[in-house]
């Protein structure tokens, strides 16, 4: 998974795991010189650090230190078979940022990984300088909208109500060399992106990184805390420390042609963040990471630019 490009790849130990990230530096730059702000990229669900990797670029020339990291279980990051709750998930992250030497982040996460942003900026504060959240509303956005709304209920439940079935979520990932990864992705990305040749080219990747040993299980072992912890003390005592309202300023970015996490879902973001930016992507489905990496970078960085010293 260690792909060649203009960035470097290291592995990097953090909460007692080691993860493997990619990064670039600014033009003449170094990671423990003149220190330039740190830009974290989180990726979601079925993802590995190749999925945000059109950001590196863009946020390199910008003037940030770019990472991008593979979550624990995934890529080439360690695969430790517990730690996949919101609050480990999350320590992960916000240890990373102290262990490439910095002591705060703008914070990048698309879907999952916008999941585990908002969890990072309430715990961690101090280590989550922004947030940009990419089709990622707040975790109690979600949850509401899925109580309330009818067509964000059908869009999210079928697939993670399944999820919770042992061996059988498994057995479905990993079918037919992981054919239902390109599927999903298909079926929630955008129209042009998924008749192109960068999208044969995504969904070869993700099928391949699907298939190393543990990740299908342990992909949906955050899945399956999600939900089971709803009926659980864990899953009380996580939506009170996130039910309060975040003072961070937060760049919650959808795309138009979503049809995973709807804009009415994605606006609810603002009730618990009233800092909040939100812009909608043209043409763009799910995977605005992927879709439009030069779009969203700048939005990133227009953002980053208005942000207080």
């Amino acid at each position: 998974m260690r792909f060649s490009g203009p960035w470097t790849h290291r592995d990097v130990s953090a909460n007692g795991t080691r993860l493997h990230i990619a990064e670039m530096l600014p033009a003449g730059g170094t990671a423990f010189a003149a220190r330039p702000p740190l830009a974290l990229l989180v990726h979601g669900f079925g993802g590995i650090w190749w999925t945000m990797r059109g950001l590196l670029e863009p946020l390199a020339a910008a003037g940030y230190h770019a990472v991008a990291l593979d979550l624990r279980g995934h890529g080439d990051s360690d695969k430790p078979p517990r730690g996949y709750d919101a609050w480990t998930l999350a320590a992960d992250v916000t240890n990373l940022i102290r262990a490439l030497g910095h002591t705060e982040a703008v914070l990048v996460g698309h879907g999952e990984g916008g999941y585990l942003g908002w969890t990072a900026a309430y715990r961690r504060p101090r280590a989550v300088r922004a947030l940009v959240a990419v089709s990622s509303p707040h975790p109690l956005a979600m949850r509401s909208q899925c109580l309330r709304s009818r067509a964000q209920r059908a869009a999210v439940l079928p697939d993670l109500t399944f999820d919770q079935i042992p061996r059988a979520a498994e057995r479905r990932l990993l079918a037919d060399n992981a054919a239902y990864i390109e599927n999903v992705t298909r079926s929630h990305g955008g129209y042009a992106w998924t008749g192109s040749e960068d999208f044969a080219e995504t969904a070869r990747v993700l099928r391949v990184a699907m298939q190393i040993p543990k990740v299908a299980h342990l992909t949906l072992e955050s899945r399956r805390w999600m939900f089971r912890s709803q009926f659980r003390p864990d899953g009380r005592d996580y939506r009170r420390s996130v039910g309060g309202q975040l003072e961070h300023q937060v760049l919650s970015i959808g795309g138009e042609q979503d049809t995973f996490v709807l804009p009415g879902t994605i606006a609810r973001s603002k009730k618990f963040a009233p800092a909040t930016r939100q812009v909608m992507l043209p043409g763009v489905g799910h995977y605005a990471p992927m879709e439009d990496p030069a779009g969203l970078a700048r939005q990133i960085i227009e953002f980053a630019a208005d942000l207080p010293q």
